[in-house]
């Protein structure tokens, strides 16, 4: 039944955009408290893909594949970043005058979280555990994410049937994501599975630098580096312990 606890790790790990939606939407949550979450769930995500991916993928499958792979997961989820801006279809408020589309929305947490829920997946195969301190890290990073795009959503009067929608669509998304992760690798050699590992970390720290820390630094200002240490202290410890 591993299958369906990887449904069901990308199920929460999406839902926590659902619950910062519906935050956004009845209370008004201050930048400055959204920032300072999403600064958080750097640190957190940046430790656990530090200990809990690319250090298990180079124990298990080699240093030189763990390597080629996160740069490549880097390379590529960067490279669909430029395409996506340069069609203006991402449109992320950090990057335009513009309010995010609901599209260009969807697009965004979509390519953000699925390197985030297909690690999950990937966790399992082989019999493996779940990884507590990636579903974590990647619920704490989804919060602010539904907050802060359901606001802007908000004031540009959009229905609730829309917005949730969005979200329940991304949420279907991150399931699948995790559940893809588990079973297209179900078999593979250990080798295949830390290189995919890796990949996906090298996207992950890529979205990092490029989406959360500047979306943070924005209303955190100089607190970012901080709460962001604190996160990471935080998830190491929960790896230490674990």
């Amino acid at each position: 039944m591993d299958w369906v606890l990887a449904l069901f790790a990308g199920f929460i790990s999406g839902i926590a955009l659902v619950v910062g939606a519906a935050v956004a939407w009845f209370v008004s949550v201050p930048k400055h408290v959204v920032a300072a979450v999403m600064a958080f769930g750097s640190g957190v995500l940046i430790s656990a893909l530090a200990f809990d991916l690319v250090d298990e993928a180079a124990d298990n499958g080699g240093f030189w594949p763990t390597m080629f792979g996160f740069l490549a997961g880097a390379i590529v989820y960067v490279g669909i970043n430029i395409t996506l801006d340069w069609r203006n279809a991402r449109n992320r408020n950090s990057r335009s005058s513009s309010k995010g589309t609901g599209t260009g929305i969807v697009v965004g947490a979509l390519l953000d979280g699925i390197p985030e829920t297909a690690v999950l997946g990937l966790s399992l195969v082989g019999g493996g555990q779940l990884s507590i301190p990636i579903l974590a890290a990647v619920v704490i990073s989804n919060l602010p994410e539904g907050l802060s795009a359901t606001a802007d959503l908000k004031r540009e009067g959009r229905s609730p049937a829309y917005v949730f929608g969005l979200w329940g669509i991304t949420t279907a998304a991150c399931a699948l994501s995790a559940l893809g992760g588990f079973a297209l690798l179900q078999g593979a050699p250990v080798q295949a599975t830390s290189f995919v590992s890796a990949i996906a970390a090298g996207a992950i720290l890529a979205m990092i630098c490029d989406t959360m820390i500047p979306e943070a630094f924005d209303d955190a200002k100089s607190f970012t580096g901080l709460v962001a240490v604190i996160g990471f202290f935080a998830a190491f410890g929960i790896h230490q312990l674990g």
